[in-house]
């Protein structure tokens, strides 16, 4: 039962944080979200911090949830075009209903995460499906250093989303198109030249 009332409240302050931002991040807001009595918050999470860490790891989890469901649901990627598909459609969810509010509620968490290194630690990219996915599709088409260019491009597609909660819209199917070429790309100092 402590669990599940763990989760609610974990729940109730991600729609807090995504509504209200982070000032707006209070345990009785929680308790309003949560349509709890007064004071429920804080005896599960008694500091501030604690309420703040519980989000977190709670954000992670989901994130790392719909990450596995997705890939379990499409193929292997075998081609660009498929691999930008998969972008495609991360980003989208990403930017609507649940995803969305999980979203900017990631973010804000990051921004507060560089005060506070437990929960910087807690938001660190974790392997999961998705990664594990893009890092199997470089290192098949040859690419050398697929750990460096797996990050780079996944940071990149994070950055995209960033700029389309802001200024709104979807990001556009070009951009991702051009950030797997990129990805993809041989870099001539690697390859010798023969004579």
């Amino acid at each position: 039962m402590a669990s599940d009332r763990r989760t609610l409240l974990a729940d109730a302050a991600l729609d807090v944080l995504a509504d209200e931002g982070i000032r707006g991040l209070t345990h009785r807001a929680v308790d309003r979200r949560a349509a709890l009595p007064p004071g429920t918050t804080s005896a599960y999470f008694r500091t501030r911090a604690a309420l703040l860490t519980a989000l977190v790891t709670h954000l992670v989890q989901l994130d790392q949830e719909e990450l596995q469901t997705i890939a379990e649901h499409l193929p292997p990627v075998r081609t660009a075009e498929e691999l930008v598909d998969g972008m495609v459609l991360l980003t989208r969810r990403r930017l609507t209903g649940a995803g969305r509010r999980r979203s900017l509620a990631r973010y804000a968490c990051a921004v507060e995460s560089v005060r506070d290194p437990e929960l910087r630690e807690i938001l660190v990219p974790r392997e999961n499906a998705g990664r594990e996915a893009v890092r199997l599709f470089l290192a098949g088409q040859g690419v050398t250093d697929v750990e460096s260019r797996t990050h780079t491009l996944l940071t990149c597609i994070d950055g995209l989303v960033f700029d389309r909660l802001v200024s709104g819209g979807e990001v556009p199917r070009e951009p991702l198109e051009g950030l797997v070429t990129a990805a993809l790309r041989q870099d001539p100092a690697l390859h010798v030249r023969p004579e």
